[in-house]
């Protein structure tokens, strides 16, 4: 059977605040398997589709998420922290460059194979941010699974607050007749094939696992049950960390598997709180020596479910995510590369981590290192006698130490 043609269904957004389009923007990537391109055209949204439901379903998709955006007291609370305008000199679409000069290989859309000098510059960034940031506190380095317990993720309210990230991990079943006839029915189709019959039901068990979508989940799994003293900790590690995003996945910046960076405080809420605000002066710092383009300013998690609207705008107004977002002046937009986030006693109650008898707080700062970089070539290019002149100093001595 074929597919159908491709058709496109456009709606307006202008019944939503202008904030409030991205998201929609989003979420509209999974009302249907058959969309092909989701885009906004001004306060327009076109999506381009193959639906056998035809823009009926698209629309009765789309319709859903308006309203669940328009509904109730959003409470979008706007609030700069910091704002620094850097030269931004290169204009050029850096995607494109880094593709044509091989320094990037596109498998698919959001999964790249990374190669000299971005994955040098993702090394640096990465050790700087350790050396600058990470150690100031004193943070213990730790290493993480690329995999996490779906128990552990039911903890943390990951599948009522993004389900659509999921990735779950599997496996055949431990029996040799599942093993031995999956093996034989690849080998006479000539291989893989992506539209091969597959009884999930009969070959594989029920998942355990899923892929890791964010560094600090291991770190409160590790301290579950412990009850802490002093004034708390803090521990920094790194991580591939994996989210589906559908279409999304197009957009600049929004990969599939990442490396993040994270430097997580437990403990006291006065403990927490004052380093996450040391955190945002060394953000500070780095963007005013590198000279990066770039805002720091509150934000919130782009929650999927009906719920969005009540958990946003508390976080919002609570003011407990900041987002530090790059601008990428050949799109004329900006993405966020880091934020620094508040979590109260959610994820102490949550895994039973006590400061005395109380449930800890938490908070974390992250550092999307891809991202970091794409930003940072976007806004210089590739030729590094464009580069400011603190950030090459400071690489090519990073580079003389390592070799």
């Amino acid at each position: 059977m074929s597919s159908p043609h491709a058709v496109t269904y456009t709606v307006s957004l202008e019944r939503l605040d202008p904030s409030q389009h991205g998201q929609v923007k989003y979420a509209s990537a999974f009302v249907d398997e058959h969309i092909d391109e989701v885009r906004l055209e001004g306060s327009l949204l076109v999506i381009a589709h193959r639906s056998p439901g035809g823009n009926e379903r698209i629309a009765a998709g789309v319709e859903k998420l308006i309203e669940r955006f328009s509904h109730g007291d959003f409470g979008f609370k706007e609030h700069i922290l910091f704002e620094h305008r850097g030269p931004a000199p290169y204009r050029g679409d850096i995607i494109a460059e880094l593709i044509e000069s091989k320094a990037i290989k596109v498998l698919e859309p959001g999964l790249f194979i990374f190669r000299e000098p971005f994955s040098s510059l993702l090394r640096f960034l990465d050790d700087t941010f350790v050396q600058r940031i990470a150690n100031a506190f004193g943070a213990k380095q730790e290493s993480y699974p690329a995999v996490i317990h779906l128990s552990t993720l039911d903890k943390t309210n990951h599948f009522t607050s993004f389900p659509e990230h999921l990735h779950f991990l599997n496996h055949l079943r431990d029996d040799l007749d599942v093993i031995e006839s999956f093996s034989e029915s690849v080998r006479e189709a000539g291989g893989w094939k992506e539209d091969a019959p597959l009884d999930l039901n009969k070959t594989m068990p029920k998942p355990r696992f899923a892929m890791n979508p964010s560094t600090c989940y291991h770190c409160y799994e590790g301290l579950q049950g412990e009850t802490l003293e002093g004034d708390g900790i803090v521990v920094t590690a790194v991580a591939k960390c994996h989210r589906y995003e559908s279409k999304n996945h197009s957009d600049f910046g929004r990969l599939l598997d990442f490396s993040m960076r994270e430097i997580i405080f437990v403990g006291k809420p006065e403990f927490v709180r004052e380093n996450r605000l040391k955190a945002v002066e060394y953000l500070k710092q780095l963007a005013v020596e590198w000279e990066i383009d770039c805002i720091i300013e509150n934000a919130n998690d782009p929650f999927f479910t009906n719920d969005f609207q009540v958990k946003a705008s508390f976080q919002r107004n609570q003011e407990m995510k900041y987002e530090m977002r790059l601008s990428i002046p050949y799109i004329g937009k900006t993405i966020a590369c880091s934020s620094v986030n508040f979590a109260s006693t959610a994820f102490g109650s949550a895994f039973d981590i006590k400061m005395g008898k109380r449930p800890a707080t938490t908070g974390c700062v992250g550092f999307g290192l891809e991202r970091w970089v794409f930003a940072f070539l976007a806004q210089f290019g590739l030729n590094e006698d464009g580069w400011p002149a603190a950030f090459r100093e400071q690489y090519h001595a990073w580079q003389t130490k390592t070799r």
